[in-house]
C-alpha cells in the first residue's frame, strides 16, 4: 500500500551555506531524519522575502498547499506560514497543517510597532486554524498558548537536538571567547562589544561566528564599535561557519559568548555543552533552560539580565579574573553534556505526532 508522503514547506534558503541559522539546522535535521526512519516526506523550498513575501511568492505557496491531497499532512515552517493566513488558512479544512514556530514573528528584534502588530496578528490567525503548532522550546509553547490563546494541546514541544562531539581542550591566558550567531541586532553583538570594551585591560580574543549579510546597516554599526573602541586585533569576524570549520571554533573556545535580546532555546548554547564549553548568556526567554543544569544542580554557565552590556562585562570580568570559577564552570558543561537530547528523539517525537495526524 502506497503511504502519502508529509509535505513539508521550508524558507528557500534553508540549505544555504552563506546563511546559516539555528532554524535552518533544525529543519535539516528533522526532515532527513524523518527519511532515515522512513516517513516519505517530499520537501519544498520556497524562495521569498519572509514572512513577507511577494507576490509570486505568495503564489507559488498558494499552488504548492492546492497540490496536496485532501486529509494530506503538511509540515510548514513558520517563517513561511505564519505571515501569510489568507493563503494558508483557507486549506486548514482539507489538509493537515503542522505549523513549526523557531520564533515568534513579533519577537524579531527592530520592528517598528505597527508592523510588529501586524505580524503578531496573522500569526495568531495562521496559528488558529492550524490542526498542531510545533514549539523548539517549552518556554516557546507556554508563551503561544498563552499570546495566541491556543488549546494546550495543539502546541507540541520538539526541542532541537545535539550530535556527539569530542571535548574541547580549552587553552591557557589569552582566553578565547566565540560568539556564533548571525549578526543582527536581536543577536545583540553591540551589547558584547560594548562589554568586551570594559574588559579590555583583561587578556582575551573573540571570535564571531555568523552570516553579515541579513542587517548590512547593524553589521556596519558593530564595526563602527569595534573600531571605535579599539579593538580591531582582538575580534575576529570569521563570517557564517558551518561543518568542520565550525568544530574547530568550537574546539577552540574557552567560553561561549550569547547575548541575545530574544531566544526561543538558543541551539549554540547546547553546541557548546555537547564539548564542554561553558556558557555566558542572557537569562532571555527559552535559554535559561537550554542551559538547564548538570546532575549536580549546578548552572554549567553564567546568566544575566538582557539588553545590560554593564551586567555582560561584569561577568566576563567574573570569569576572566577568577580561575576557580573558570574551572567550576569547565567542569559542570561537562557533566551537563552527557544529559542533553540527542537528534534522533527530536526526529522521534516529530515522527510521533506527523504519525498521529496522517491516520
Amino acid at each position: 500500500m502506497t503511504v502519502d508522503p508529509v509535505h513539508v514547506v521550508l524558507p528557500g534558503d534553508v540549505d544555504d551555506p552563506t546563511v546559516p541559522s539555528g532554524g535552518n539546522v533544525y529543519d535539516r535535521r528533522i526532515c532527513d531524519g524523518l527519511v532515515a526512519l522512513g516517513v516519505p516526506v517530499r520537501e519544498t523550498a520556497l524562495a521569498g522575502a519572509w514572512p513577507r513575501p511577494g507576490t509570486a511568492a505568495r503564489a507559488e505557496l498558494g499552488r504548492v498547499l492546492a497540490e496536496c491531497r485532501d486529509g494530506a499532512v503538511v509540515l510548514l515552517d513558520g517563517l513561511v506560514a505564519c505571515g501569510v493566513p489568507d493563503v494558508v488558512a483557507p486549506h486548514a479544512e482539507r489538509l493537515r497543517l503542522v505549523v513549526l514556530v523557531h520564533l515568534p514573528l513579533a519577537d524579531e528584534t527592530g520592528l517598528a510597532p505597527a508592523l510588529a502588530a501586524e505580524l503578531d496578528a496573522a500569526e495568531r490567525e495562521t496559528l488558529r486554524a492550524a490542526s498542531a503548532v510545533v514549539a523548539t522550546s517549552p518556554w516557546a509553547a507556554r508563551r503561544l498558548v498563552e499570546h495566541h490563546g491556543l488549546a494546550p494541546s495543539r502546541v507540541h514541544t520538539v526541542p532541537p537536538g545535539t550530535d556527539p562531539a569530542p571535548l574541547a581542550p580549552g587553552t591557557n591566558a589569552p582566553a578565547r571567547l566565540l560568539c556564533v550567531a548571525s549578526v543582527t541586532p536581536r543577536k545583540g553583538h553591540d551589547l558584547l562589544v560594548d562589554a568586551l570594551a570594559a574588559v579590555a585591560d583583561l587578556p582575551w580574543s573573540c571570535e564571531f561566528a555568523g552570516p553579515h549579510s541579513r542587517d548590512p546597516a547593524h553589521v556596519a554599526r558593530v564595526r563602527g564599535l569595534v573600531e571605535r573602541h579599539g579593538l580591531g586585533n582582538r575580534v575576529r569576524w570569521s563570517g557564517p561557519l558551518t561543518g568542520a570549520p565550525l568544530a574547530a571554533a568550537y574546539a577552540a573556545a574557552d567560553l561561549l559568548v550569547l547575548p541575545s535580546r530574544a531566544e526561543t532555546f538558543g541551539m549554540v548554547v547546547t553546541e557548546a555543552l555537547a564539548r564542554g564549553v561553558p556558557v555566558l548568556a542572557t537569562a532571555v526567554s527559552g535559554v535559561p533552560d537550554t542551559l538547564g543544569r548538570d546532575d549536580d544542580g549546578t548552572v554549567p554557565g553564567l546568566l544575566v539580565p538582557a539588553g545590560d552590556a554593564g551586567a555582560l562585562a561584569e561577568a566576563l570580568r567574573r570569569w576572566l579574573t577568577d580561575g576557580s570559577l573558570r574551572r567550576d564552570l569547565r567542569s559542570s558543561a561537562r557533566r551537563r553534556r552527557d544529559s542533553l537530547s540527542t537528534w534522533d528523539e527530536s526526529t522521534h517525537a516529530a515522527a510521533t505526532l506527523l504519525a498521529r495526524l496522517r491516520r
